[in-house]
Order: structure tokens, then C-alpha cells, then sequence
């Protein structure tokens, strides 16, 4: 009998090797057969709540796969929780996730602050904390970070490659740089005079920053213009950035205006600037803008659309923080479809880190995601648009730098 049971159990050794599909489930917190609970945190309220509408979104592709049967037969369960942007709320939030809802990483959320907040203690419980939305240089730190990765385009990035658009289109700018002062801030900076080079001390006139506390930037602004600045970098959150730009055209000063991709929702920015004082504003885009009409007969801008119709018709779709929560949630169905029956915090951790010229829905001809366990950064390509008072269109070609994240 003993020897007829060690057989048995031999041969049901032999087929789960043989057959993985019939082997043993790996599972991490909060995955069952039949759900993925995961979880984060957005600013719902408080001074960023315009980016609020990116975890609504999330809700609503994650109930339009589970309405198809899910991911490999397991519902996707969001807990998305408001931190008004606050990052000690941020922590008290995110605590509450791991510890009592006890989640299998955390996804998605939004801010530079916010995130730095609760980076630490997600990498010591070793919790996944991916894709968030920001592009700090900070979050592309496999060795003392390895269980936070980004999906946003990186700040340094982009600085940079408005630099090499000066260079190329306005070499003797006097530029005046505006910039939130924080990380994210000193990122975008970094990247625009890495950019500009020896050029960044003689282009660079006045440099001037904001507090998210601060009630209006006006006085900032009025500043730059003293300074006889004739062009403009604008490193803003959607408040301030409406705000700067609104400010910008009641002065009667026409600069050149480039304002960050963080500021570039044409529902959260541009359209509560005016459309006047908008247009002509400069920013640099890894996405199709779901407004433009030459992405009409896309496919994947056909989706995207029927998707608002259907799941979230409650928001405008030229709501650009609705194109970063669609890829967002395409991505983190993605990596999870990639863990198979393997649903451990560290196997959803490696098919992150292990992402190959992934060509997301909406993203712009020639950009695609890239990750290596050694560089988290997702991004190395942008595009200058220029806003025509309704929509974002693209001005020549795509710009590539390999050395931003690396």
C-alpha cells in the first residue's frame, strides 16, 4: 500500500511538471481563485484633485475585464482610496491597503510626494508598489528600490528634450524657468539644463518656484516677466498650471510657453485657462490625444472611445489624466495576465521589470515600454505638440534620449 501511494504520488509529481497548467497555484496576499485584490491611493480632494478621474478610470476598465470574465478566470478588485494629496494621509492609506485589506501590491498611485511618503515602507514589507504616475528620477532605483517601479514618461526626460527643441528652434532664448518645488520639480529642472548644457547659464534668466500650499502663483509669474524672458518652461500641477497660463495672457506677455506633460489635460488645464490664452502653448506627449482628430480612425483610439462611451461616460474624454489611467490599467492587466497561476508579490514584481517594446493602446507611432531589472524607467522617447485651442498637434519628429533613467 505504502509503495502503491509513493507511485502515486510520483506520477502526480511527473504530470504537474509536465503539464505547469495543472500545478500548484502560487498565491500572495489578497489573491484567491477567483479574485486580485490590489489597491492605492488618489488624490480625490485637495489642491491635485483634477487627476482624480485617473483611478475612476481604473475602476472602469478593471469592470469591463471582470464583466469578460476577468484575468484567467479571477476578478480584478480595486480598493482606491483618497489621500487629498497629503502625504501623511498617503501613509495612513496605504497602511490600511497592506495591513488590513491586505493587498497584493499597490498600483497606480498618482504623485511625487505622495509616493516618497511610502516608498520605504513598501520596499521593507516588500509590496509591489508599480506603476505609479510620476516621472521623478527617483523611482528608477532597482538597487535600493526594487519593488518600485513608474509608468510615466521620466521629468528628466522631458526637460531635456525641450532643451534639444530650443537648440534646435530657439537657440538665443532668454528663458524663464517655473517650477514646483519639490522633487518632481528639481527632475524636470535637472533634465532642461542637462539639456541646454554650457548654453543653460546664458539662456536661463530667471528661475522662480511655488508651493502646492500657495494660493494663486501670480506674483510668480509676474516675476518672470520682469526678468525679459521670452520664453517660458512651466513645471506645474493642473491648478497651477491653468493658473500660469491664465496669468501669462492677462499680462499681455507672449512668450513661448512650454508647460510639463503633467499639465498638459486639456479638460484640467488648457480649457479652464481659456482657449485664447492657451493657444500656442507648447508640452511633450507619449500618448494620442483623444481630441485629435487625425487619431479618428485608429483602432486603438476607437476602443478607447467605445470604452468612455460604455464604462466611464460620466467624464470628458479630452481629459488627458483618462488616456494615463487607460494605459495604466491595460498594463496592470498585462503583467498580471503574464503571472499565469504564479500570483506572488515577487513574480508580479519581475514581469514589471521584464517588459520588451510594449506597444500600450494610445500610445504615439514609434513610443513603446521597456523595462530591465536594471533600468525601471519605462520611457526614452517624446513629441513636442503645440495646443491649436482645441486639441494637441504634433510637431516633428519623435525625440529619443537613451541617457534620461538610465
Amino acid at each position: 500500500m505504502t509503495i502503491r501511494v509513493a507511485l502515486a504520488a510520483a506520477g502526480a509529481l511527473l504530470m504537474a511538471a509536465n503539464h505547469p497548467a495543472i500545478a500548484q497555484n502560487k498565491y500572495g496576499p489578497g489573491v484567491t481563485d477567483k479574485e486580485i485584490k490590489i489597491g492605492q491611493t488618489m488624490p480625490y480632494s485637495g489642491p491635485a484633485s483634477a487627476y482624480g478621474t485617473q483611478g475612476r478610470i481604473e475602476e472602469a476598465y478593471y469592470e469591463m475585464v471582470n464583466a469578460k470574465g476577468g484575468v484567467n478566470g479571477r476578478k480584478i478588485k480595486l480598493i482606491s482610496l483618497d489621500d487629498a494629496y497629503s502625504p501623511p494621509k498617503t501613509v495612513e492609506q496605504t497602511r490600511r491597503l497592506v495591513e488590513q485589506d491586505e493587498v497584493l501590491a499597490i498600483i497606480g498611485t498618482i504623485g511625487t510626494p505622495t509616493n516618497s511618503a511610502i516608498q520605504k515602507y513598501l520596499n521593507q514589507k516588500k509590496v509591489p508598489q508599480l506603476f505609479i504616475s510620476t516621472g521623478a528620477a527617483k523611482w528608477d532605483d532597482p538597487k535600493n528600490f526594487p519593488w518600485t517601479t513608474q509608468l510615466y514618461p521620466p521629468y528628466q526626460m522631458e526637460g531635456m528634450i525641450f532643451a534639444k527643441y530650443l537648440l534646435k528652434n530657439r537657440p538665443n532664448a532668454k528663458l524663464g524657468v517655473f517650477s514646483q518645488n519639490d522633487d518632481a520639480g528639481k527632475d524636470y529642472i535637472k533634465g532642461l539644463k542637462d539639456g541646454l548644457g554650457d548654453k543653460a547659464k546664458t539662456m536661463i534668466v530667471k528661475e522662480v518656484t511655488y508651493e502646492v500650499s500657495d494660493p494663486t502663483v501670480d506674483s510668480q509669474v509676474v516675476a518672470l516677466k520682469a526678468s525679459g524672458a521670452d520664453t517660458l518652461f512651466t513645471m506645474a500641477t493642473p491648478k497651477f498650471g491653468a493658473q500660469a497660463i491664465r496669468k501669462v495672457h492677462e499680462l499681455g506677455w507672449k512668450p513661448l510657453n512650454f508647460v510639463v506633460s503633467v499639465s498638459s489635460s486639456i479638460k484640467g488645464v488648457m480649457e479652464p485657462a481659456g482657449s485664447e490664452a492657451s493657444t500656442g502653448v507648447l508640452t511633450a506627449l507619449a500618448f494620442k490625444g483623444p481630441t485629435d482628430p487625425s487619431w479618428d480612425n485608429a483602432p486603438d483610439m476607437k476602443e478607447f472611445k467605445e470604452f468612455i462611451a460604455k464604462w466611464y461616460p460620466r467624464d470628458d474624454i479630452a481629459d488627458g489624466s483618462n488616456v494615463t489611467g487607460y494605459i495604466s490599467a491595460y498594463m496592470t492587466v498585462k503583467i498580471i495576465e503574464m503571472c499565469g497561476n504564479d500570483l506572488t508579490r515577487e513574480n508580479l514584481l519581475k514581469q514589471a521589470t521584464n517588459l520588451n517594446k510594449v506597444v500600450a493602446p494610445l500610445l504615439l507611432p514609434g513610443i513603446s515600454i521597456s523595462t530591465r531589472p536594471d533600468r525601471y524607467a519605462p520611457y526614452t522617447q517624446m513629441q513636442i505638440a503645440r495646443f491649436d485651442g482645441k486639441t494637441w498637434v504634433p510637431e516633428g519628429e519623435v525625440f529619443n534620449t537613451d541617457a534620461v533613467g538610465q
